[in-house]
């Protein structure tokens, strides 16, 4: 029987660490895995298909890299730190020298960068990545505004995040990120990791968010538009949606009849909504009525320039 690949463990990681002399640090949200038998989890739940490109954030010290390596065609990783992005060309070339040419490192913002180096990396089907507490939210839903070839993935955060990403709607943890997430694919919980296979060790435990992305929904509104609507209608979470969206729909009134032109009850709150709902809403805003506008490739729910407000 074959020997697994070796995978970093906590011997090779505090190694590493030393040789850079890198302290993680909580400002980049640093926490390695330190565990091959967690790194073959993830990768198994992730589902690659062996021909795939991954598109991996913040790969560290490289744990995971490796381990993705094992398990698909190639690998693009996007880190922030240039110091952890200087070691990992050669962490590979040491451990999966045959990789080489199947790895590629772009030293990046992931809440920046929009697009990859031409090539075969610049078109990545899938997401997988160990992404900081901090940013975990903003990072996913902006690789899936500006990455539109990511067909699935999973994403390892913190585990309250991971329940708010895959709730739906009625839910107490269901908000601003369940319904924009659901604007680009479903979401669905799989699986919760402790704190013992990290260094150094997290005070809570991680959770795993698989996704598969569906083309988004067909509507008059842009996803910016819709985004507004979602925004606003958890802003004040407490407050039936003709309050909540009074501001949106600049007046009570205003906002009741465009809640009632999409089928809502002006008494309901937003956590009872699904996308779907959020949708028409923002089809019916007063001052922007779809038969007064022409449907645009970004109107009909297609991708547009997007920008910041797609975060949250």
């Amino acid at each position: 029987m074959t020997e697994p690949a070796h995978l970093l463990g906590a011997a090779d990681i505090r190694a590493l660490a030393e040789v850079l002399g890198v302290r993680p640090t909580k400002t980049l949200g640093q926490n390695f895995v330190i565990d091959g038998n967690t790194i073959r989890r993830i990768v198994a739940a992730a589902k690659l298909d062996p021909g795939e490109t991954v598109l991996e954030v913040g790969p560290g010290l490289g744990s995971l890299t490796l381990g993705l390596l094992d398990a698909a065609a190639r690998v693009v990783a996007i880190e922030i730190d240039p110091l952890l992005a200087g070691k990992l060309p050669e962490t590979v070339a040491r451990w999966r020298p045959d990789a080489v040419g199947r790895f590629e490192l772009v030293l990046a913002d992931a809440l920046k960068i929009k697009e990859l180096p031409s090539g075969p990396f610049s078109e990545p089907t899938a997401v997988v990545a160990n992404l900081p507490y901090n940013v975990a939210v903003p990072v996913v839903l902006h690789l899936l505004e500006h990455f539109p070839s990511l067909r699935h993935g999973l994403v390892m955060v913190q585990d309250e995040v991971a329940d708010r990403l895959a709730a739906e709607p009625g839910s107490k943890i269901y908000g601003v990120p369940s319904v924009k997430a659901a604007w680009y694919g479903t979401m669905r919980k799989a699986g919760v990791i402790g704190t013992n296979v990290f260094w150094p060790a997290p005070r809570i435990h991680s959770g795993l968010v698989a996704f598969e992305r569906h083309e988004p929904p067909r509507t008059t509104a842009t996803r910016t538009e819709v985004f507004a609507v979602i925004d606003a209608a958890f802003a004040q979470r407490r407050k039936t949606l003709r309050a909540a969206l009074s501001g949106w729909a600049g007046g009570g009134p205003a906002a009741e009849a465009a809640l009632l032109a999409a089928g809502v009850a002006p008494s309901a709150r937003g956590e009872t909504l699904a996308i779907a709902d959020f949708v028409r809403i923002a089809e019916h805003r007063p001052e922007h009525r779809p038969e007064d506008r022409p449907a645009t490739a970004a109107r009909r729910g297609e991708p547009d320039s997007g920008g910041e407000d797609a975060l949250g």
